[in-house]
């Protein structure tokens, strides 16, 4: 396996850092999945356990200058590899206003990735950083949803995250939603109405839309930890053009941050 990848606008490389910063707020360890055309941030914990998913999309053309993968062969043209987004943060960070940033797949006693900082003041001084590469399964997920005012919540989930550790978010057809605490002492509510509902384009298994008998003011609900929404909202540094929430009644809460070079998903398990 071979890859190699260099990085030479500045722009792109600042945005390249807040995305990945964005992702290692959400969690500890994930696995990097490369190809030829994009790039994959990926954590699927397991939702038995109260786990959260998380799915990040990159189309490397829009970041890199130089793009060069070789897979294990021609039919299996990736690479999978499991790193801790914090130590990918953190070396980034460094190269802030780096002249180019070189990161290839190297070997030293172990499979790892070679961060080379071409600094402006020192152009001989170089950063290297290593994770361990490690190959894991991956899964595909769908349903329906609704734009959502992303930057509105974090405020309310602050003021409200002392009077209960979970919520129900609700939201019907008619593009209303809305964001439940009840407590023995308080119950608190707040309304979103006139949301976008986007139409749902099934990728060829119509079972896995939203039932087309749903009445429009039928609400789908789920009952969702505030602690892992606040630490996704808190988090993302992303700047979303669009902001989708798809909610499976009972199961699960999906959001979808979408930017013109980044789309971030983030799946929060229902609790009982």
């Amino acid at each position: 396996m071979k890859f190699r990848s260099k990085i030479v606008d500045v722009v792109c490389l600042q945005h390249f850092t807040r995305v990945v910063s964005t992702i290692s707020k959400l969690t500890k360890t994930c696995t990097l999945r490369l190809t030829t055309s994009n790039l994959y941030f990926i954590l699927c914990d397991k939702v038995a356990n109260g786990g959260v998913s998380m799915w990040c999309e990159l189309s490397q053309g829009n970041f890199f200058d130089e793009f060069q993968l070789e897979g294990v062969s021609p039919d299996a043209n990736e690479i999978y590899l499991k790193l801790a987004p914090e130590n990918l943060s953190r070396a980034l960070k460094t190269a802030n206003n780096a002249k180019s940033l070189k990161i290839k797949l190297t070997k030293k006693h172990c499979p790892c990735i070679t961060l080379a900082v071409e600094l402006l003041t020192v152009p001989s001084s170089f950063l290297v950083v290593v994770v361990l590469n490690i190959n894991i399964d991956t899964v595909a997920f769908s349903t329906l949803g609704w734009v959502l005012p992303v930057c509105a919540l974090y405020p309310l989930l602050k003021r409200t995250y002392c009077s209960s550790l979970s919520q129900v978010l609700e939201a019907n057809r008619n593009g209303e939603m809305n964001l439940k605490i009840e407590t023995d002492l308080v119950s608190v509510a707040t309304h979103f109405k006139n949301l976008e509902n986007p139409p749902w384009e099934p990728d060829g298994d119509e079972s896995q839309g939203p039932s087309q008998d749903r009445h429009p003011e039928t609400m789908a609900e789920a009952r969702i930890d505030i602690r892992k929404l606040q630490q996704f909202l808190a988090g993302q540094q992303v700047n979303p053009c669009k902001a989708v929430c798809n909610i499976v009644s009972g199961r699960i809460v999906h959001f979808i941050l979408l930017h013109e070079d980044v789309s971030l998903q983030y799946f929060i398990p229902a609790v009982a």
